[in-house]
């Protein structure tokens, strides 16, 4: 889905037959544990087995475990149809993306060549004296696909970030600032004023109700300014036109400045404005 979160119609199908592909893969590998943890079955292969939790049994192609071999070795290569599939998508959507978009592009595929390496390098044969450096190279290999994808959505604001970060900044200073208000009227209540406990609890629920829409809206305006200029311009846009619009009773000057303040808030391909005049 990158990187405009937006797939065609034969792409969504694509999508969910890898999602049920994937779903049938997890279901059985879990059945599988489940099976072996009730049997009592949990013993590891050897000390790094032993280290990442896998059970010498899930590894063997005979005992009550052997149908997940078969269940894997169908799915795997399916899987990796998939993912070549989901590759060859975004590289044929190169050509017809613009320059932001190829920027992003450019930092998913590199995540995703540098974690392919990776991939490799832990399931080739290392010798014993170089396994431990090449399993840390592995894991910084695996981590780019997640930073490359962080990258372009923070530094080419994918996904509307601007919007989300501001979000959720607003509402973690929200909530800090009312959980601290609501724990400071029950302590004075209870402790300087020798309030009854569900009194004073309730006072300060009312009273950190009723500051929620205020303290948010006057910390969104302060947050919007810093994380989403978009909005904090457009709405400046806005309540100037309101402001101007008090004092203007020519419609056709009304109408050019409607025009106007759409186009710099919105930004849209085309502004018209109709008017119907009633005699």
């Amino acid at each position: 889905m990158f990187p405009d979160g937006v797939l065609p119609v034969r792409w969504r199908r694509v999508l969910w037959a890898y999602v049920a592909v994937t779903g049938v893969l997890l279901a059985c590998v879990y059945a599988a544990v489940l099976r072996l943890m009730a049997a009592g079955n949990i013993r590891a292969a050897g000390q790094a087995a032993a280290a990442s939790g896998q059970l010498t049994a899930l590894a063997s192609r005979s005992g009550g475990a052997a149908w997940l071999s078969s269940v894997q070795a169908v799915t795997f290569p399916v899987m990796a149809v998939f993912w070549l599939s989901f590759t060859a998508r975004l590289l044929l959507g190169w050509r017809r993306a613009g320059i932001r978009q190829r920027q992003q592009l450019k930092w998913l595929l590199a995540g995703c060549a540098t974690a392919l390496a990776a991939g490799i390098l832990s399931i080739g044969s290392i010798p014993a004296a170089f396994q431990g450096t090449a399993n840390f190279i592995s894991d910084l290999g695996f981590a780019a696909l997640p930073v490359g994808t962080g990258i372009a959505i923070l530094r080419y604001r994918l996904y509307d970030i601007d919007r989300i970060i501001s979000r959720a900044v607003a509402y973690a200073i929200v909530t800090g600032m009312l959980v601290g208000v609501y724990a400071g009227l029950v302590l004075l209540a209870t402790r300087v004023f020798s309030f009854r406990t569900p009194v004073a609890v309730a006072a300060a629920t009312l009273a950190a109700a009723a500051l929620f829409s205020p303290v948010r809206r006057r910390i969104q305006r302060i947050v919007d300014r810093r994380f989403n200029r978009a909005r904090y311009d457009a709405d400046q846009i806005v309540a100037a036109f309101a402001a101007r619009l008090t004092a203007t009773v020519d419609l056709p000057s009304v109408c050019g400045d409607l025009a106007a303040v759409v186009d710099q808030a919105l930004e849209p391909a085309c502004v018209f404005v109709c008017l119907n005049e009633r005699r």
